[in-house]
């Protein structure tokens, strides 16, 4: 009697794959026959950059787009104008997708292998923001008919998160409890390869600091003047010297955003905008504790005044081994990204600018999955603290490309970014599918998340309790 019923075990069990085999092939397939026109919204926000809360056009573009698909949108959520959220289903387990879409200032770069802005010092996508607000969208719209035409119980929701660059938009959305109801989040970013990787990043808290001083005319009366760029230059002095006193890895980054108006006027007013970075989100609240007192010293010495303003701030994020091998999987049934003739041309044309080229064919591949320690910081931390988070990265920039470059906005333009965004797509749907159909997947993501947090943990926003930042690209 034994053997019979091992028989029959085996063959449910190859019926179950192939089923799902057949499901998964139905969503490639029908992402596949709309890739032309998710290529259109795609472009659209390509052609069309906004700034960080300034994503009026690319959020209405995305929300409409789920409106027509049936999702219900809320708009204006967390106190943001442009974020908003688009649900479809009921029940559990709720599975959340986040879409970004705001660019970069100054980075405007036409669709072609060589430096050629199209609008001189306008914005740019050169972080393939354009590609992840659609190919999330994509992926939510395919999980969606997946509910609805197999009839499973489940909610999809997208997450349209404006003001990832510098805004911190989704720790806004996470402190007003958007994600308090998630199962598990699917991510995604651009990139110059094809991986999946359970990994962490940096911590990170900005600000302005903005100095007062007494205008005099420099060379007549410069003794009745006190500089508030002298304020800002001595903050930066003390903030140098401390770099040499602090721990591994920490990064600290300026910019003077405002230095006076007339070399032979004292600036009376003068300001700096700081970030700081560190892999423990302790260790940054700490540094930023150390440069508010740099700032602070400088004003002494200046007789000027000071006062800062938090911009920002982003916990380092929290991976999710079991969730990143779900989307591994997934991604290595997908495959890399296919060059054309033409697209292989280009990628030769932008090799020849970049200083360190990666094989071109490396765009095709899926890279083994390890975990991996990132240098750079996203909004996604506080994300992934709150509810299990895994994210992909695939093959939309040429090989070698690094973000925030022209190369990135470039080829983000053009077929390589497009396709590269519909491996994404494919990724994150069927990945979305396999948390729909098996709760012992999400099981398995819910206790390395409770691992890996702890039970004490108690979620602090690094910005504090201060309204969205909607103004901090106007200044």
């Amino acid at each position: 009697m034994k053997k019979p019923l091992a028989l029959s075990f085996v063959f449910l069990l190859i019926s179950t794959i192939a089923f799902a085999q057949k499901d998964k092939k139905k969503i490639i397939a029908d992402l596949d026959a709309k890739k032309d026109h998710y290529k259109e919204i795609a472009k659209e926000l390509w052609t069309n950059p906004e700034l960080g809360y300034l994503e009026e056009n690319s959020s209405a573009l995305l929300q409409s787009e789920l409106e027509k698909e049936g999702f219900t949108i809320e708009k204006g959520v967390a106190g943001i104008p442009t974020a908003f959220t688009a649900t479809y289903g009921s029940g559990s387990p709720v599975i959340g997708v986040l879409g970004e879409f705001d660019a970069l200032p100054g980075m405007s770069q036409d669709a072609v292998p060589f430096r050629k802005p199209r609008v001189v010092d306008a914005p740019g996508q050169a972080c393939g923001h354009h590609l992840f607000g659609t190919g999330s969208m994509a992926a939510a719209i395919a999980a969606k008919n997946y509910l609805k035409e197999s009839g499973k119980s489940g909610t999809i929701r997208f997450y349209g998160t404006p003001a990832e660059e510098g805004g911190s938009g989704k720790v806004y959305m996470v402190r007003a409890g958007l994600f308090d109801d998630v199962d598990a989040v699917v991510s995604w970013h651009a990139g110059d390869r094809n991986a999946s990787n359970p990994s962490t990043n940096l911590a990170t808290i900005s600000g302005k600091f903005r100095f007062t001083g007494q205008s005099s005319h420099a060379a007549m009366a410069p003794e009745l003047g006190r500089s508030a760029l002298d304020g800002v230059e001595g903050m930066n002095d003390l903030v140098n010297m401390l770099r040499e006193h602090t721990t591994e890895p920490t990064r600290i980054h300026y910019v003077i955003t405002k230095g006076g108006d007339a070399p032979n006027i004292v600036p009376k007013e003068a300001e700096v905008y700081y970030v700081i970075r560190h892999s423990n989100r302790l260790e940054v609240k700490a540094v930023w504790d150390r440069v508010v007192k740099a700032a602070e010293g400088a004003a002494i010495g200046t007789e000027t005044e000071m006062t800062y303003e938090i911009i920002g701030g982003t916990y380092e994020k929290l991976p999710n081994e079991p969730l990143s091998k779900i989307m591994h999987d997934n991604m290595t049934l997908v495959g890399g990204v296919d060059y054309t003739a033409e697209d292989l041309e280009f990628a030769k044309e932008i090799q020849k600018t970049l200083g360190a080229p990666k094989p071109i064919e490396s765009a095709g591949e899926i890279q083994p999955m390890e975990f991996t320690y990132g240098k750079a910081s996203a909004d996604t931390g506080d994300v992934s603290w709150n509810t299990p988070t895994a994210a992909v990265n695939t093959a939309t920039w040429v090989p070698g490309t690094p973000a925030h470059s022209w190369q990135a906005v470039a080829a983000g333009g053009t077929d390589i970014g497009f396709k590269g965004m519909m491996v994404a797509a494919k990724t994150i749907a069927l990945s979305a599918m396999d948390l729909f159909k098996n709760p012992k997947l999400l099981e398995a993501v819910k206790a390395d998340f409770d691992k890996r947090r702890g039970p004490d943990f108690k979620y602090e926003a690094l910005l504090g309790d201060r309204e969205p930042a909607l103004d901090y690209r106007k200044n």
